[in-house]
């Protein structure tokens, strides 16, 4: 039999992001408000933190019609979720994918994460009722991890799970008039 040659080691190809992104979808990631009347946008996101820039854009975009703060801080709580989904459940494995569904109402934004489920080895699975807390140490500057859903709770303005872990479903709304929010509150 003939010696097969080693592969040769191929180049690492960058490409752009909104290349992965289907020409039907990409007004969801322009960051411009151009088809502000929707009532729902959903994407499937994969399972590379390397896809965070296009989650901003995407949550950036959902918000377009609104003012900065508001973009910013939607975009925030919005990265925050996906960021969960990506640690903690089988989202965050090869091949996982999770999705981000929002939701437009009159007075405000409603974001929902839904993935795929604990992890492998994180605790056995419970049928219904296992809902996320935040952790109540979560905002304290010199904490090491467990901001993220502290972050969520003190600045949206209601957020729940569907307390099954798997198929988590983590959801924020934020409502469009930010004045009694704790992101309005300037020391």
């Amino acid at each position: 039999m003939p010696a097969t040659a080693p592969m040769p080691v191929l180049p690492e190809v960058t490409i752009s992001l909104s290349e992965l992104v289907p020409p039907r979808c990409r007004h969801y990631f322009s960051g411009r408000a151009d088809r502000a009347h929707y009532r729902n946008r959903r994407y499937d996101f994969g399972s590379s933190r390397q896809y965070m820039p296009l989650v901003r854009a995407f949550l950036d975009t959902c918000a377009a019609e609104r003012d900065r703060d508001y973009r910013y801080l939607f975009t925030l709580l919005g990265s925050e979720l996906a960021s969960n989904a990506l640690r903690h459940s089988r989202s965050g494995e090869p091949f996982g994918v999770y999705t981000l569904n929002c939701q437009r109402h009159r007075d405000g934004l409603r974001l929902t994460c839904r993935d795929q489920g604990k992890r492998e080895g994180a605790g056995p699975y419970s049928a219904w009722g296992e809902h996320l807390a935040p952790n109540p140490d979560g905002l304290d500057l010199h904490t090491e991890s467990g901001r993220g859903l502290a972050i969520v709770d003190a600045l949206a303005t209601t957020w729940g799970d569907n307390g099954f872990a798997g198929n988590r479903q983590v959801w924020f709304f934020l409502a469009y008039d930010l004045s009694d929010s704790l992101w309005n509150i300037h020391p």
